[in-house]
């Protein structure tokens, strides 16, 4: 009678185990997820706006920020480039002019 109370109890030493490891692991997560949100709150977020003299409206494609000329300008109402993308386009020593293109249509 003893030994198969024994055994069932024996069989759910496991499962009794995986259920104590996985609650350890989710309140551990929690508490991370916890710490991870009260030290993000402390940092400054720094968001990249444009200034208004620096702001383009091009027909057809939006507001774009930047020296539209550059080769390297993102053509983004969002970020000036890759190379720049806080600015300012003046004086930036990445500052490369598009090559136009002309084609000649002969008639």
């Amino acid at each position: 009678m003893f030994k198969p109370l024994l055994v069932i109890a024996i069989g759910f030493l496991p499962f009794l185990f995986s259920l104590w490891t996985i609650r350890k692991t989710h309140l551990r997560t929690r508490l991370r997820m916890r710490q991870a949100a009260m030290n993000l709150s402390g940092v400054r977020v720094q968001q990249i706006r444009p200034i208004e003299g620096d702001r383009y409206y091009l027909e057809g494609v939006g507001y774009l920020i930047g020296d539209i000329s550059c080769k390297f300008n993102a053509q983004s109402g969002y970020i000036r480039c890759a190379v720049n993308p806080s600015g300012p386009c003046q004086g930036c020593r990445h500052y490369e002019s598009k090559k136009l293109v002309s084609k000649e249509y002969k008639a």
